[in-house]
């Protein structure tokens, strides 16, 4: 493991999926919504950030595990992150969307070549933005909504 998050480049272009606008329920007061769990507008949580791992070994494990890919009909994303680990370290969660590993593009592979290509590198540069609402397309994946600042 090495230095903190970093953002993705500026210059990179990312196409989304949004979800449908929803209003903030009636039931939070106006002046606790900016900090109230179930409701937060701070967009930056769903940007790209760029997180680096490194291990000794390839056998060595990467702290997490992903689920997905395009024979599903969505991306790979994460879908545990083991306790006590440089991942967890990092910041990388449950519901995180890998756009890119060392440059190759995870936005449209098959979970096999993901796999490979996360296991076969000392080095794993990732992309990765939090996406839970492709997350919860992976396999008609059905959970419940968690506070965004766990």
């Amino acid at each position: 493991m090495q230095g903190e998050p970093q953002p993705a480049q500026q210059n990179q272009t990312i196409q989304a999926e949004l979800p449908a606008y929803e209003l903030p329920p009636k039931w939070i007061p106006l002046d606790e919504r900016q900090n109230h769990p179930d409701y937060n507008n701070d967009l930056r949580k769903f940007l790209p950030r760029a997180l680096k791992l490194r291990r000794n070994k390839t056998t060595d494990q990467l702290g997490f595990n992903v689920r997905g890919g395009r024979e599903h009909n969505c991306g790979i994303y994460i879908s545990k992150v083991l306790p006590n680990t440089d991942a967890q370290r990092l910041g990388l969660k449950e519901g995180d969307q890998i756009i890119t590993v060392n440059e190759a593009d995870f936005l449209n592979v098959e979970h096999a070549e993901a796999v490979k290509i996360l296991k076969r590198n000392l080095d794993v540069q990732l992309t990765v933005r939090y996406f839970p609402y492709g997350y919860d397309r992976t396999y008609g994946k059905i959970r419940p909504l968690r506070s965004a600042t766990q």
